[in-house]
């Protein structure tokens, strides 16, 4: 067990931290403004779009480009995949491409395959990300992490930023049947690594993240302001909140 400090707090007796991924271990931005661009950049060369419709699709999808931001609705890096796809079927729909769910589903396919090369570019580390993952892994403290994004893409970004081998578990919205705020993904982490959720917190950057913990009874909920949610949004739930995780202290 390690006690984490948290600005001035202590929480005591910790055996496992959840993570999620987007926002709280990588940048939000980077990942998902370039995975929405390569979904919708291949259908502009299906279906011959313009510009200007490219960006309408990418904001349905959660993307504003003006503003280089991620929507706070969603529905990229805060939804369930199907979700997202649903928004660019949508938005394709408006445009006067009707039935295009196949289309969708196959691009979907091919980005997550071409994706992979540009890693480098598209998966950046928070600042001190590294250095907390190693310090509960030296402490023997239980990692996992619980993610919108598919299991198999999850672990890959483990791999590519280095800290697979000190992951426990990887958990994707497609190992349960209800996605964020449920708790199943929390329950069924709980689960596998056998740690009772009074020994267990969560680390996100989304309302979503927090509520996951808060239903799953975890003890504590650590809301981080390095993704989607602003300091004064996360207190609403939680009082545990920081700027980014490099502000998450292993005490012992």
């Amino acid at each position: 067990m390690v006690n984490l400090r948290v600005n001035s707090d202590t929480i005591e007796n910790i055996g496992l931290v959840i993570f999620d991924k987007d926002g709280t271990l990588i940048n939000l931005y980077d990942y998902w403004s370039k995975m929405v661009g390569y979904r919708v950049a291949l259908a502009q060369v299906k279906l011959g779009f313009d510009e200007d419709k490219k960006k309408d699709i990418m904001y349905a999808m959660g993307v504003d480009l003006e503003k280089e931001r991620l929507r706070v609705e969603g529905p990229v890096g805060l939804k369930k995949r199907e979700i997202v796809m649903q928004a660019m079927i949508e938005a394709l729909s408006k445009i006067g491409f009707k039935d295009s769910y196949d289309l969708c589903f196959k691009i979907f396919k091919e980005v997550d395959v071409m994706s992979v090369k540009h890693f480098p570019e598209i998966i950046k580390p928070i600042s001190g990300m590294h250095q907390l993952i190693d310090r509960l892994y030296k402490k023997n403290c239980r990692i996992a992490i619980a993610t919108t994004d598919k299991t198999e893409r999850a672990e890959l970004a483990m791999k590519f930023l280095g800290i697979s081998d000190n992951v426990d578990i990887v958990v994707g919205d497609d190992k349960v049947e209800n996605c964020k705020p449920s708790p199943d993904m929390v329950n069924l982490i709980l689960g596998a690594l056998l740690i009772e959720k009074n020994n267990a917190v969560i680390v996100g950057d989304a309302i979503t993240d927090i509520e996951m913990g808060i239903k799953a009874g975890l003890k504590a909920f650590i809301g981080v302001c390095s993704g989607l949610t602003s300091r004064e949004r996360l207190l609403v739930k939680t009082n545990y909140v920081v700027e980014n995780i490099s502000n998450i202290t292993v005490l012992q």
